[in-house]
């Protein structure tokens, strides 16, 4: 069965490939624009923790749970710190929504978005994407799971400069909403020099 047929073995001749193989064929201009999108995501997760953060720091507590309050405290921000996307998402809500002193309305709409976009986050960062079309878009490779039928789904835009310059232009708006929803309490945003009451993450909780 075959066992006269030579056997051909082959390797990649790694010098010989185009420079920034295998991107060579988009345009630089995408990469960037790809590259500032999925940047502008990271900066919304560490949006969301700095947040959570706050809320989380000035939920009042019982004085007789204090120590408690704290320990349970300083044990959920380790977790925090390796969350993504979504679930950063929901543990910025339920901290928003248990603090009594929060003052935005619109917290789970902000959230549901949140959530959406970072369906399209996991494409623009696992897709591989395939050659380009006359218009310089291309197709994320990427397939998910659908819930209801069990069955793959692949995703079918093809994705532009353009389409990237509006998807960060809405992480960006997230990310000031997310911020809002902070100085709207009153509270300076950690790591920026706005008006409001400083916030001090050090190793106690301001408001116990």
């Amino acid at each position: 069965m075959g066992g006269d047929e030579a056997i051909i073995r082959t390797i990649i001749d790694r010098e010989r490939l185009p420079k920034m193989f295998p991107t060579h064929r988009h345009d630089p201009e995408f990469w960037e624009h790809l590259g500032r999108t999925i940047a502008s995501f990271g900066f919304l997760e560490d949006t969301l923790k700095k947040a959570y953060l706050v809320f989380t720091g000035t939920t009042p507590v019982a004085p007789e749970e204090a120590e408690k309050a704290v320990e349970q405290w300083g044990v959920k921000l380790e977790k925090i710190m390796t969350m993504q996307l979504w679930n950063l998402a929901k543990e910025f809500e339920d901290a928003a929504t248990a603090n009594p002193n929060s003052s935005t309305e619109n917290i789970c709409e902000l959230v549901a978005d949140i959530k959406k976009a970072a369906k399209l986050r996991n494409i623009l960062c696992h897709g591989s994407w395939m050659l380009p079309d006359n218009e310089g878009k291309s197709l994320p490779r990427f397939s998910t799971k659908d819930k209801a039928t069990g069955k793959l789904v692949q995703f079918a835009d093809k994705i532009g400069i353009e389409y990237l310059l509006q998807v960060q232009a809405h992480v960006t708006d997230l990310i000031c909403s997310v911020v809002d929803t902070v100085t709207h309490m009153g509270y300076q945003f950690p790591g920026g020099a706005g008006p409001g009451k400083p916030f001090h993450d050090g190793q106690t909780r301001p408001d116990i």
